[in-house]
């Protein structure tokens, strides 16, 4: 592949994640609208047609490694492993 055909793709690499922004906005007004009705109705789940809307609360437990790391350092680092991932970008 040549520079100029390069250039090509990255320009249009470009072009589409702008409207995939676009996109995701548009997502997430659509999404904010349902849930505000939801809200409004004072429920968790409706159904509308075919499709049945949740919008429910879930817990979950999370490890804090960041309370973890200043009490326990030494431990922490002990079981702390290294991983190397590669990282795309264009500026």
């Amino acid at each position: 592949m040549n520079k100029q055909e390069l250039l090509k793709q990255i320009q249009e690499l470009k072009e589409l994640k702008v409207m995939q922004e676009e996109l995701q906005a548009e997502i997430t007004s659509i999404e904010d609208s349902i849930k505000a009705e939801m809200t409004a109705q004072k429920v968790e789940e409706m159904q509308v047609g075919i499709f049945k809307i949740r919008w429910t609360q879930v817990v979950s437990n999370r490890f804090d490694t960041t309370q973890f790391k200043k009490i326990y350092a030494d431990l922490y680092n002990q079981f702390s492993k290294k991983y190397k991932t590669r990282r795309f970008s264009i500026a």
